[in-house]
């Protein structure tokens, strides 16, 4: 038929996420673990320290440190808006 295309599947194994950096306030944590739970690389873990409430803060896990993939899934489910994330230009994260 005319004006269709041809679709392509798509290849995971050349496919590449973008890479993200976890930034965190530790001074806005509440120690929801929000982020920790609903991140879906299991990026992030508690802090042995806390913040000055008290409170142990999210910390990127041991040997997770480019896991990151921006999903900002982080940051929209934290009641405080103590965690966000930033792309890292130029970098790339495989599935």
């Amino acid at each position: 038929m005319r004006g269709q295309s041809t679709r392509v599947p798509l290849d995971w194994k050349a496919a590449v996420l973008p890479q993200g950096q976890v930034y965190v306030i530790p001074s806005r944590c509440k120690e929801c673990r929000f982020c920790i739970d609903f991140c879906p690389r299991d990026v992030l873990t508690l802090s042995t320290e806390t913040n000055v409430r008290g409170y142990r803060y999210p910390v990127v896990a041991t040997g997770k440190d480019v896991a990151c993939v921006h999903c900002e899934f982080c940051s929209l489910v934290c009641p405080e808006y103590a965690i966000y994330t930033v792309e890292v230009a130029g970098a790339g994260v495989t599935p």
